[in-house]
């Protein structure tokens, strides 16, 4: 028995199928994971993300911290209430979490961090914080829903009085807004807009009902790691961990080696890695015969070695097996998966698949 978010009893009340996802009991999906795919890509759908962290922190040296915990440059963030993305590095270069930070205004910031990394994260980041006597305080206290899809935004909105509605719907993508007891922020996890409301955890559940009455569909993990793949995002633990680096899993974008003054944690290994170009690559892969790529399958790149599927599963939008594979630097543009025991022909794409609900890659 796992641990259970704030809304174990409605998900269970609306029949969800639990499944075990980094130590918690989460739902998997309400009915059709199909379904709720597709009300994401044309509607909206609302995920319970509560087991994700949710870290506070505070003190007059805690910009100077996350420029030496993060890979992406803190000060990117200018105006109170915006965000960035970025990874957590060790002194190897090796990801220990990619994560959401926000700047809250003054000397105040808050992480989203993943559910399974959280000890080691909250360790990690209260053991640097500790020495530059910054305060770390995790929101056990708070719930967190992420609604999703082209409608998302608007339900959300008749959510929240006029005045609200209206500041809410004015947010640029990667910024966030206090609304009273309310944190509601626009990052997005589907390739699909919407918003993500960190609320207290006792108000989750009527909040999740009226979106429901609203025509916002129950959602489970199933469709939101079908709509990532789909988006192009990446999930902890599959397609990186702390055996990779950011320029070998796609995340690249996450590294900011500008201004060459600030020494984060893994910066080094990174410069040592770039200079002499990284040895592996994350690609996109199509497979276009009827078969279902998943993780960990053995990727032949002809004429070069061998790679890995990271991730992997049927697309609902494109009709066919998608996946991400991490392989040698020089893949051209087809290589084959062990599918079992045959030897399948994919095609290398760029990603995202799928952006917007609208299909980015060639069929």
């Amino acid at each position: 028995m796992g641990r259970h978010t704030c809304l174990y009893g409605l998900h269970v009340a609306l029949g969800a199928r639990m499944v075990d996802f980094g130590g918690w009991d989460m739902p998997v999906a309400y009915g059709s994971q199909i379904e709720e795919h597709q009300a994401v890509r044309q509607s909206a759908g609302v995920f319970d993300v509560s087991h994700m962290c949710i870290v506070d922190l505070s003190g007059a040296r805690t910009r100077e911290l996350l420029e030496q915990l993060l890979s992406n440059d803190i000060g990117r963030l200018t105006r109170d209430n915006t965000a960035l993305y970025s990874c957590l590095l060790n002194d190897a270069a090796g990801i220990i979490d990619d994560l959401i930070a926000f700047w809250l205004g003054g000397d105040r910031f808050r992480l989203v961090v993943n559910a399974a990394t959280r000890d080691k994260d909250i360790a990690w980041i209260g053991a640097h914080a500790e020495r530059v006597d910054v305060k770390l305080l995790e929101r056990r206290d708070l719930a967190m829903l992420a609604v999703q899809g082209p409608q998302a935004r608007q339900r959300c909105a008749m959510l929240l009085s006029s005045e609200s509605a209206s500041a809410v719907m004015a947010l640029a993508p990667f910024s966030g807004l206090a609304i009273g007891s309310w944190f509601v922020s626009r990052t997005g996890y589907s390739g699909e807009d919407g918003f993500e409301i960190m609320l207290p955890a006792g108000e989750a559940g009527v909040v999740w009902q009226r979106l429901n009455a609203a025509g916002v569909r129950s959602c489970g993990l199933g469709a939101r790691d079908t709509l990532r793949l789909e988006a192009g995002l990446h999930l902890y633990g599959n397609d990186m961990d702390e055996q990779t680096h950011p320029l070998e899993s796609g995340l690249g974008f996450t590294v900011a080696f500008d201004p060459p003054s600030r020494q984060f944690i893994g910066r080094k290994a990174l410069q040592a890695i770039r200079e002499h170009g990284s040895e592996r690559r994350l690609v996109g892969l199509v497979l276009d015969e009827r078969a279902v790529l998943r993780s960990h399958q053995r990727v032949v790149v002809p004429g070069i070695g061998e790679g890995e599927v990271t991730s992997g599963s049927f697309s609902p939008t494109l009709g066919r097996s998608i996946g991400y594979a991490r392989v040698p630097r020089g893949v051209g543009e087809r290589v084959q998966v062990q599918v079992r025991e045959r030897l399948l022909p994919a095609r290398v794409v760029r990603t995202p698949f799928v952006r917007h609900g609208r299909i980015m890659v060639p069929l």
